[in-house]
C-alpha cells in the first residue's frame, strides 16, 4: 500500500495539503516500508486561494491509499476522499518515520476497519461465486 506526507522539510508531516512544498510517498505493508519519491510543488503555489494548487497534488497522490497533514480544507478533503485516499490530520508535527513504524505495527496486528478499506485499494476486485449458488 502507498502512503503520502505532507511536507514542507521532507521528514515530519508538517504542512497543510493545499500549500505542502513537497509530498513524500513511501510503500509500506506488515513486513517493511520503503521510500518512493517526493513530488515538490514549491514553486508553484500561489497565495490566491485558487483551488487549481489542488489538482497537480491530487494526480500525484492518485495511486496512494492514505495522505497524512497536518492541515486540509474541507473541499480539499472531499476532493480526496472521492479519489478513495484516507485523509488523516496529524495534531503535531510528527516525523514520517514514526508514523510508518507505528503505522506498520497496526498492519501487523488487526487493523481498524478504515484501514483495511485502505489496504484495498489497487486492488481488483475479485467476487468468489460458488457454483452451486449459480445454479439455484
Amino acid at each position: 500500500m502507498k502512503v503520502a506526507f505532507a511536507t514542507q522539510d521532507r521528514q515530519r508531516i508538517d504542512a497543510h495539503f493545499g500549500w505542502a512544498q513537497h509530498i513524500a510517498v513511501y510503500e509500506i505493508d506488515s513486513e517493511s516500508y520503503r521510500y518512493v519519491e517526493t513530488f515538490d510543488f514549491g514553486a508553484g503555489l500561489d497565495e490566491d486561494g485558487s483551488e487549481d494548487k489542488l489538482m497537480p497534488k491530487l494526480a500525484a497522490i492518485e495511486d496512494v491509499a492514505i495522505l497524512y497533514v497536518a492541515a486540509i480544507g474541507g473541499s480539499a478533503a472531499a476532493r480526496v476522499v472521492a479519489k478513495k485516499i484516507h485523509p488523516v490530520k496529524m495534531s503535531g508535527e510528527e516525523p514520517i518515520l514514526d508514523v510508518l513504524d507505528r503505522l506498520q505495527l497496526v498492519l501487523r496486528g488487526t487493523p481498524p476497519p478504515w484501514l483495511r478499506k485502505a489496504l484495498l485499494k489497487g486492488e481488483a476486485r475479485r467476487f468468489d461465486f460458488d457454483e452451486e449458488d449459480c445454479h439455484g
